[in-house]
């Protein structure tokens, strides 16, 4: 097992800006879509300052991405049409969350229906 995360090769936005596909250096290869990037984004406005603070984001089915800058040469911040712009996306983030993108939206829908809120 190697101990490097994959560097990102090539980031593209879809037409409709709500598909992010992710290329990295591995081979690996991940199309997240943009509520999934939005409501696990890395900020602690939506993370907190530990795992007890996370925060369930509601209504963001329609969500798209309006923005992507670079932060070094190790991170991105994506920019959301919902104003949200405090997330840098670090490579590996990028890899974990298009790697589980699947569970994570389950597991984000099961807890919003769970809490009664709107998707």
């Amino acid at each position: 097992m190697t101990t490097s995360n994959p560097t990102v090769t090539e980031i593209r936005l879809s037409p409709d800006k709500r598909i992010l596909t992710i290329a990295f250096d591995n081979g690996d290869k991940f199309a997240p879509t943009a509520r999934l990037l939005r409501v696990e984004s890395p900020s602690a406005e939506v993370q907190g300052h530990d795992p007890s603070q996370k925060t369930i984001v509601p209504g963001k089915r329609d969500v798209t991405i309006s923005g992507i800058e670079p932060v070094g040469n190790y991170a991105v911040r994506l920019i959301f049409d919902d104003g949200h712009n405090t997330g840098i996306f670090s490579w590996e983030v990028l890899h974990r969350l298009g790697a589980g993108h699947d569970v994570l939206l389950a597991a984000y829908l099961a807890k919003l229906e769970e809490g009664g809120l709107p998707e």
